[in-house]
Order: C-alpha cells, then sequence, then structure tokens
C-alpha cells in the first residue's frame, strides 16, 4: 500500500514519520525544504510536485484549514487515481469535508474526515484519537494507516461528523481555559496562590486537562511553548458555533467562548500558544495568574 501525507506542520511531521517506518510514503508541503528534511530522518521520499504526492493508494492531509484542503483538491484532481481513499486529518469544517468529499467522488476517490487529538506529544508517541466520518467499510481499509500514528480511533458517523466532534472538543478545552483564568485571576486578588488554588481543583471535581496539565506547564511557568496555535483553537471554536447555530440550537455559552477567542487571536496575535489566550483575562483582571514570586 502506497501512503502520501501532505502537511508537515506540528502534528503531520510525526504523523508521516510514523507511517514513513509502515508503509512507503511519500510527503509533500508547502515548504519544499522540509519535505527533504522529512525524507532524510526518517525515510519517507519527497515528492516534488503535487501531482506526485497524491499518487498513492491512500492520501492523508493536515492542513491549517478545509479551504487548504479543498484547493489542493482542486489543483490535483486530475491526477488522482479512482478507488483511492483520501483521509482528511484536519481540523476542518463539517460542510468543507461534504464539500470536498463531492469533489473527490467525480474522480472515484473515497473520503474520510480524520481529525485528531492528543496534541504534538500524542503525535510524537503515536498515541493519537482519531475520530472518524463517513464510509464504516471505506474505514475498515484505511484502518492499518490510522492504526500507525493512533492509539484510539472512534467511528462518529457520517461525513463531516468526524469535524464536528473535533470542533466540540476543541471548543470545550477553550471553555476551561477561559474560565479557569477568571477564577484564578479572582483568586489570585484575593491574595490566594494559584498553585495551592490547583493542587485542590486537580484532586477535586473540577479538575480536566486544562487544570491538570495546561496550566502547571504554561500558565504557572509563563512558558507558553507553541505546540497548537491560538489563532486555530479560535477557528475551531468558530466551527463549532456556527455548527450550532446551523442546528437552529442557542448556545450562548460557545457563543461568548467565540467571541472572546476572536478577541484574543485579534490582541496576541493568532501566532502564539492557544493556551497565552489567559492574557487577555489577566489584562482585565490586573493581575498575573502564579503571581510574582509563586512557586
Amino acid at each position: 500500500m502506497r501512503v502520501s501525507f501532505i502537511g508537515l506542520g506540528l502534528m503531520g511531521y510525526p504523523m508521516a514519520a510514523h507511517l514513513a517506518r509502515r508503509f512507503p510514503t511519500v510527503v509533500w508541503n508547502r515548504t519544499p525544504e522540509k519535505a527533504v528534511r522529512h525524507a532524510r530522518e526518517t525515510g519517507s521520499r519527497a515528492a516534488e510536485t503535487l501531482a506526485q504526492a497524491v499518487d498513492a493508494d491512500v492520501i492523508l492531509t493536515c492542513l491549517p484549514t478545509s479551504l487548504e484542503v479543498q484547493a489542493v483538491a482542486e489543483r490535483v484532481l486530475a491526477d488522482l487515481k479512482p478507488g483511492a481513499i483520501w483521509l482528511d486529518c484536519t481540523s476542518g469544517d463539517p460542510q468543507g469535508a461534504r464539500d470536498l468529499a463531492a469533489l473527490l467522488a467525480t474522480r472515484g476517490v473515497t473520503l474520510l474526515d480524520t481529525p485528531v487529538s492528543g496534541g504534538t506529544s500524542g503525535a510524537q508517541s503515536g498515541a493519537l484519537t482519531v475520530m472518524v466520518g463517513g464510509a464504516v467499510a471505506t474505514l475498515e481499509l484505511a484502518r492499518p494507516v490510522l492504526e500507525a500514528f493512533a492509539a484510539r480511533i472512534v467511528h462518529v458517523g457520517t461525513l463531516g461528523a468526524g469535524m464536528a466532534v473535533k470542533a466540540a472538543n476543541n471548543t470545550l478545552a477553550a471553555v476551561n481555559i477561559l474560565a479557569l483564568a477568571e477564577v484564578l485571576c479572582g483568586l489570585e486578588r484575593e491574595g490566594i496562590r494559584s498553585v495551592a488554588a490547583l493542587d485542590v481543583i486537580n484532586h477535586s471535581s473540577g479538575r480536566s486537562n486544562v487544570s491538570e496539565n495546561l496550566f502547571p506547564e504554561r500558565v504557572l511557568t509563563r512558558a507558553f511553548p507553541l505546540t497548537f496555535s491560538l489563532g486555530l483553537l479560535a477557528k475551531d471554536v468558530s466551527i463549532a458555533a456556527r455548527f450550532l447555530r446551523m442546528q437552529g440550537q442557542a448556545a450562548p455559552l460557545v457563543s461568548l467562548t467565540d467571541q472572546l477567542f476572536i478577541l484574543a487571536r485579534q490582541e496576541l496575535g493568532p501566532d502564539v500558544d492557544h493556551v497565552a489566550a489567559v492574557q487577555l483575562i489577566e489584562r482585565w483582571a490586573g493581575v498575573e495568574i502564579g503571581g510574582k514570586g509563586e512557586d
């Protein structure tokens, strides 16, 4: 089985490396030098053109948004092999997945939307969770490819369902980031140390991945390593908000989170780490979580 991988970002680079250990794998990136480096380091093969990149039985994309995936598909449509499977690991839009599937079907190519969760650490260790939208029969054909970088593969519904679940998951993380920032800022103003408050929260009902891992590792340390950008998380929250509006559902909390992340992106920039959104709340509160001299 020949595999190709398009998009060697923070997630895509290690995902493609796992694939190269199991399958003949061709990689392509907008910056060609990165594809050449990937080939040198992992044993993949760098495609010189997009047409070469899609000469495969299974094609994977991991790009910033559905718009970039659609643009790639339009460029290579005539080069696609009938019978190929396209796995889109992008955190994209549910309707975008359905539109892409319709386009690919004109060439006899089947799409699964297969966004992933687990962060860069999960990508590096090959322990990602994949949420899959599309036909179960196609998933079974593609399962060996997904298993190269995933510890958990969950079929969640028809085309677009994977994208919808991914947006929902990331929105919950975004809500947690803002809510925890607000309460910790309030506690700091009361003279309560955030490290002590988190010790209580993380052994109580308010704990989450945000409180257990992200805040101790990034907010208290003020490190904010870039593993997932604020701009991309803002995009995912907007996808969830739009999806819920299309369902005709009242979703005031998600709508407010969407507005706040749009504002955070404007004030802090899209390319900072997503957890840096706490700095917006800190500015409004006039206090820094962790404070000066917190240990």
